[in-house]
């Protein structure tokens, strides 16, 4: 998972990074992390799957995790 490998090297500059997963990768990013040092970073965890949906369905799931990326960009 590259997103996970980005969001810890801007951890470690300190820039605030989060990942977009599907729940299927949950347990995989969650390893990637310890295996990284960051163990229990958060990520929004996105309803599975996503790769059939339109654009515009996309969109709307994507619109229902807006303030959980806030939050964990904020915290």
């Amino acid at each position: 998972m590259c997103s996970v490998h980005d969001t810890v090297e801007f951890e470690k500059r300190g820039i605030p990074a989060t990942v977009f997963l599907t729940q299927a990768f949950n347990n995989a990013a969650a390893h990637q992390f310890r295996s990284k040092g960051m163990e229990g970073h958060p990520f929004v965890e996105l309803p599975h799957p996503v790769s059939n949906l339109a654009a515009g369905e996309m969109r709307a799931v994507a619109l229902r995790f807006v303030d959980e990326m806030v939050r964990q960009l904020t915290a």
